[in-house]
């Protein structure tokens, strides 16, 4: 028995760190949040119409309405359609705490549908900003 506990003293300590499972799992995280990240950006995707426009943003108290190609309504992120639109959008003004509205349409949506929009808009006390996306420069 001896000899074996005096084998056990000529081993020298590993003064390794081994970083590969921490390697692993960090790239593992970086993958979750870039195929997340865009996910939590929030709002409505619509392709909005490219065209020569000045950069704007929209500050805290800006409600941002959505008008997709299916002819759907988004209030912030609360889908309705047309007329439901037209019969709560003044009682949401009056109640509201917003400052200017910003009404995001669908390049290939109805035009009609949207100008029916502004209207609704305008006529509850807001002027209208649309939003669109700068052209590319060629």
């Amino acid at each position: 028995m001896m000899g074996r506990r005096g084998a056990g003293r000529d081993l020298q300590p590993i003064a390794e760190i081994n970083v590969t499972s921490m390697v692993d799992v960090a790239f593992t995280l970086l993958i979750i949040f870039i195929i997340t990240a865009p996910i939590l950006q929030g709002g409505i995707e619509v392709a909005v119409p490219r065209t020569d426009v000045s950069s704007l943003t929209a500050d805290e108290n800006s409600l941002i309405i959505t008008w997709d190609r299916d002819g759907v309504v988004y209030l912030g992120e609360t889908p309705m359609d047309r007329t439901e639109f037209h019969a709560s959008f003044p009682q949401i003004a009056a109640n509201g705490d917003f400052d200017s509205v910003w009404l995001k349409g669908d390049s290939l949506s109805f035009l009609g549908g949207f100008i029916d929009l502004m209207g609704t808009i305008q006529a509850a006390g807001f002027a209208v900003k649309i939003v669109a996306e700068q052209r590319p420069r060629r």
